[in-house]
């Protein structure tokens, strides 16, 4: 299984005030099998972005955080053209585009897309492409 990592879940590794022990696992998996994880690349930019807004040393944060993960043999999947037609499906499901580039790199890597992210979750819950972390971890997950 291919676990397709949201910035609403990493943000929770960076933020006092956001920790969650299933975003702990999620991290703790990543770091003993990266291979395992995927992103799109927009999360690069959501996580920064949320720790400009947030957290008192953002470039720090990111810099130690998340830099270190994006470069320890997870997926980094570019914006293709199959990518957007796949995304397509999923704003048309109510995600934004953003959320749609998760869901929709979930489903071309047959994975699961993790997130704390309720509202985006209930919209593509019939496709089976996301797993709500506040529910708890996923089937299979170990």
């Amino acid at each position: 299984m291919i676990w397709v990592v949201d910035a609403s879940v990493a943000v929770r590794w960076l933020l006092q005030d956001e920790e969650h022990p299933h975003a702990d696992s999620v991290l703790q998996g990543l770091i003993e099998r990266p291979e395992f994880f995927a992103v799109p690349e927009l999360f690069c930019y959501e996580v920064y972005a949320v720790l400009c807004r947030l957290h008192p040393s953002p470039l720090e944060a990111y810099l130690e955080g998340i830099h270190p993960i994006l470069h320890s043999g997870i997926l980094r999947s570019p914006m293709t053209d199959d990518l957007a037609r796949d995304a397509a499906r999923f704003t048309r499901m109510g995600l934004t585009g953003y959320d749609a580039c998760y869901a929709a790199l979930a489903m071309q890597l047959e994975g699961l897309w993790l997130t704390f992210d309720a509202k985006a979750h209930r919209c593509v819950v019939r496709a089976g492409v996301s797993h709500l972390l506040k529910k708890g971890l996923p089937e299979g997950w170990s």
